[in-house]
């Protein structure tokens, strides 16, 4: 039997059983359809009941040819499958075996998987590497034409202050009447995932209609079972694993064609070809979305590519980016290279001000490595990107992304997809899908989240619980205590109260307690001297009142403290003590004689009372004038007088008025004195000690002193000034000169011989102060002068001020 190619066309079989003719025919099995000129005619049904005609050849079932001979007679043709021709996938990934449309032979294949990361950078399903900034929401994917409506979008916001880039906020992902979005809330730092649908968060696990949404704690992960479609979301940024069967060719947007071609990826709304895909990005907007804020470019873009833009040279802050090429990765270097991962880490380290968004990079190499099965524990090799997982889960880099459950039923699918996430430890698996808490052993989860193992017995708030297999629930009732016996409860203030046991919080029995707010109110008065005291009883409830002494002396109805003075009898010193009175409880006065002060300051002497007088003791009596100079107290007499040495201008004199010593001062004034005008030899003091005198010259020319204010044009001196003036008399006469024939005058004047300028304040009535200059005389002596004119010196002014 020769081996030929299956057709195109499927056919059902509905006819009777088969004839299998003996010996089967060999050879070339081909369809013949007779032609004719002019009008075609249909040639005749040899084989009605598989609406045939003769010799054409059909799938009959099982991967089994069929060749109608004629009258519904028909030959089975084995079919032999051809070897499946080894491919190669341009995305990196390892070509899978897929039947045909008859489910007959196998043949090799490329699935489509997009990867987004950073800010963001893109590898298509064919894996081609671009770096898209725009800040909207895009299509990432839609089909060509629909068959499954299937479709999803990218939701790029502006991530970084400094820079502009953007990352992947969301991801739309809408099948027939389901549209889920998948959110990171927080994109400078910890992943914040959530599933919503019309806005509404969903509690993850979440299935309906066929789509089922995971959450790994690092990534969510959503599932579409009936066409094999996996989404990835989460920090690291997104992945979209696509099967050929359901999606090859028929693909487009920021994820290209999945044609296993990458030279149309870069592929416009309606089919034309661009060079460069991070133009052809800004052409896919969600335009079936509301997007009041996107840039759309105005046209279509011309095919001469675009100069690149000149770019500063960069080089990585951080040695991150290194590890993608190291050892930590070198097993999964066979599998994925990690060019274009160290390329987007590159870039990312140099536009980026966070440099948390290096790790998605690395984030994402080690999903794709994954995917080959090379599990790479990478994340304790750097400490900017560490794990952080929960107490009670631990780290993995390839976990199901649909953890086991108690729950699980083996007939039901499970989702075969790994991420990386926090997982139970090994040997425990999650309780349910909802509650989160691994267990070892499955049971029951008690009210407070405690795992409990089946028909264990517990207590919870007073209740007796059991965890019942054949419902997996918890069932509570309440708990039943035993009656203990009743006390008897008498006298006043005690009262039945309803106490919980000791050995037992959940059970309660009456017992005799007391209440001092039942007891009946007690007189709390007491005299003076004393102190209510309440105190209870040994056995008792009520408190009793008593009055004790206080610790206080008690005299005629008056409380006095220890050391108070008391009052006591005449020229007796009464004490209150701390000593107590056995007898009355009190403290005891202690009485002594007075004890009189004779000590008297100086000045003053100590006098005994009379006989007559009714004082306990005497008084100080002054018998001195006490003056005080300079801290030394000098005593005087009644009469006497005292100057202080150094000073005999000032004298004190004692004064007695009746019973008090009165201290008077008094100033000498001295009359002005003139050392000039002294004899040598003869200067002295005065018998007052104060003043100085001498023996005066002969009254000739000789200065003289006064104070007096100084006037000038409404202003004053503001204090008396000393002005020295020459007096007395010299030698002046007129007498006949013969020579002249006439009298001759000779004319001597007492006036000075040398002064000096000084200069004083005046006081002006406007409220100005103005210096003004004076002649002050130094010396004086007789000087000849003209007999005919007055000598007059004028006063000089200073030129510094003008008066007014």
């Amino acid at each position: 039997m020769t081996s030929i190619s299956p057709t195109t066309h499927e056919s059902v079989v509905t006819g009777p059983p088969i004839t299998v003719p003996t010996p089967p025919i060999t050879g070339s099995v081909v369809s013949s359809i007779p032609t004719t000129t002019g009008t075609p005619t249909p040639p005749p049904i040899t084989c009605p009941e598989w609406d045939k005609v003769q010799n054409e050849t059909f799938w009959l079932c099982n991967c089994t040819l069929a060749r109608c001979i004629e009258n519904n007679t028909i030959e089975i043709i084995p079919y032999e499958c051809p070897e499946p021709e080894p491919i190669t996938c341009t995305n990196g990934k390892k070509p899978v075996l897929q039947w045909d449309e008859f489910y007959c032979c196998q043949h090799y294949v490329c699935d489509c998987v997009c990867e987004g990361w950073g800010d963001p950078h893109y590898i298509t399903f064919d894996g081609l590497f671009y770096s898209f900034q725009g800040n909207c929401t895009y299509v990432l994917m839609e089909e060509m034409w629909p068959r499954h409506h299937f479709k999803i979008y990218i939701d790029n916001v502006n991530c970084d202050p400094t820079e502009d880039v953007s990352c992947p906020r969301a991801i739309i992902v809408s099948y027939r009447s389901t549209v889920i979005t998948l959110k990171n809330h927080n994109l400078i730092g910890a992943a914040q995932l959530e599933a919503l649908i019309d806005g509404v968060s969903l509690r993850l696990p979440f299935t309906r209609h066929g789509v089922k949404v995971m959450n790994s704690g690092i990534n969510m992960v959503l599932e579409i079972a009936q066409l094999q479609v996996v989404v990835t979301f989460g920090v690291t940024g997104f992945s979209v694993n696509l099967p050929w069967q359901h999606f090859g060719n028929n693909t487009q947007g920021h994820c290209g064609t999945c044609s296993n071609n990458q030279a149309d990826d870069c592929m416009l709304p309606g089919g034309q070809l661009v060079e460069n895909c991070a133009v052809m990005a800004d052409y896919w907007p969600a335009k079936d979305l509301y997007q009041p804020d996107c840039h759309v470019p105005p046209g279509i873009p011309t095919n001469s590519p675009l100069p690149e833009p000149t770019q500063k040279p960069c080089k990585p802050d951080s040695s991150v980016c290194d590890l993608l090429k190291d050892s930590i990765f070198a097993a999964c270097h066979p599998f994925v290279s990690p060019d274009n991962f160290f390329k987007g880490c590159v870039y990312d380290s140099c536009h980026v001000s966070n440099p948390a968004v290096e790790c998605t990079s690395l984030q994402t190499y080690a999903a794709a490595c994954a995917q080959f099965g090379v599990c790479i524990y990478w994340r304790n090799h750097t400490a900017l990107c560490a794990s952080d997982c929960p107490a009670d889960k631990v780290y993995k880099p390839c976990g199901p992304a649909e953890q086991p459950t108690c729950d699980d039923n083996p007939d039901e699918s499970r989702m075969n997809f790994t991420t990386e996430g926090c997982f139970c430890p090994d040997g425990m698996k999650l309780f349910n899908k909802d509650s989160g808490i691994c267990v070892d052993k499955c049971g029951c989860i008690d009210p407070e989240g405690v795992p409990r193992e089946f028909n264990e017995r517990f207590e919870y708030k007073c209740q007796d619980c059991v965890c019942l297999e054949s419902t997996k629930t918890v069932t509570c009732k309440p708990k039943v205590c035993s009656k203990p016996p009743v006390e008897i409860c008498t006298g006043p203030g005690f009262v039945y109260v309803n106490q919980t046991d000791p050995s037992d919080p959940c059970c309660s029995s009456l017992v005799c307690r007391c209440d001092s707010s039942t007891c009946p109110p007690t007189n709390m008065n007491c005299p003076i001297g004393f102190v209510p005291v309440v105190s209870v009883p040994e056995g008792k409830c009520c408190p009793e009142h008593t009055c004790e002494p206080k610790r206080v002396c008690l005299h005629k109805g008056i409380e006095y403290l220890p050391n108070s003075k008391v009052p006591g009898s005449e020229c007796q010193e009464c004490t209150c003590t701390n000593k107590v009175d056995p007898k009355s409880g009190h403290y005891q006065i202690d009485c002594g004689f007075m004890q009189c002060d004779e000590d008297c300051e100086k000045g003053y002497e100590y006098q005994e009372p009379g006989y007559s007088s009714d004082d306990c003791c005497g008084k100080c009596v002054q018998t001195h004038c006490v003056l005080q100079i300079n801290g030394t107290k000098q005593l005087l007499k009644h009469g006497d007088t005292w100057s202080a040495p150094g000073d005999k201008c000032q004298q004190y004199s004692c004064v007695k008025n009746g019973d008090s010593y009165l201290t008077q001062s008094s100033n000498i004034h001295c009359p002005p004195f003139q050392e000039a005008n002294c004899q040598p030899g003869s200067i002295q003091t005065a018998a007052n000690g104060c003043c100085r005198i001498c023996v005066e010259k002969d009254k000739a020319c000789k200065k003289g002193s006064m104070k007096s204010f100084i006037n000038h044009m409404s202003c004053q001196s503001i204090e008396e000034v000393e002005m020295p003036y020459c007096e007395g008399s010299c030698n002046t006469f007129t007498k006949y000169s013969a020579m002249a024939a006439s009298l001759d005058h000779s004319c001597a004047c007492c006036q000075e011989s040398r002064s000096s300028n000084r200069t004083v304040d005046l006081q002006c009535l406007n409220g100005d102060v103005v210096p003004y200059t004076y002649l002050h005389v130094e010396e004086c002596s007789c000087r000849h002068s003209d007999c005919h004119k007055a000598i007059r010196v004028p006063a000089r002014k200073t030129r510094s001020n003008t008066l007014v």
